[in-house]
């Protein structure tokens, strides 16, 4: 088994999330967050981890996190995002938790596996109509772009980090 390639885009969103107030994740591993899940179950950001088997219970402890006080970012595949949309619509939403979400964007594209073609077109108009913000990473800035999400949860309002390409 190889050791997944951390990234210095993966490292620049760590510190960024770090510099918000993240200091706790969970989620469920993605080949395009493969750079930051190494950092984290690595230890080496200033972030607790705990994984998760499913989306939707990535959320759930996400929220009892938040609950305890912590300041909780959740990691999932966009195809995961099915998962955990009741939990987002029926939990976060309802109750105002919102934790921070990094979302990798299979299929933005057009160009990635034939399952990954549905979700990847229809993710932002997936999102609108769930009333979650899209935020699509800046690569040339990451910071900047977790300071957008943190700016929306900081109002209220939920919003998911859209990766496109693999940290």
């Amino acid at each position: 088994m190889s050791v997944p390639t951390v990234t210095a885009t993966a490292q620049k969103v760590l510190a960024a999330l770090v510099h918000e107030g993240v200091d706790w994740a969970t989620g469920v591993p993605c080949s395009l967050l493969a750079g930051v899940f190494a950092e984290l179950e690595a230890g080496v950001a200033e972030i607790d981890y705990v994984p998760a088997p499913r989306e939707d219970t990535a959320v759930g402890l996400a929220v009892g996190a938040a609950l305890a006080g912590r300041r909780p970012v959740v990691l999932m595949q966009n195809s995961g995002l099915g998962y955990c949309l009741n939990v987002l619509t029926s939990l976060t939403l309802i109750y105002g938790i919102h934790p921070f979400l990094v979302v990798s964007w299979r299929g933005h594209d057009g160009r990635d596996a034939v399952e990954h073609d549905v979700i990847g077109r229809e993710l932002v108009a997936l999102l609108d109509v769930v009333g979650i913000a899209p935020v699509v990473l800046d690569e040339a800035r990451p910071g900047r772009s977790v300071r957008a999400v943190a700016a929306h949860l900081e109002a209220g309002r939920p919003a998911a980090l859209l990766v496109t390409r693999g940290l």
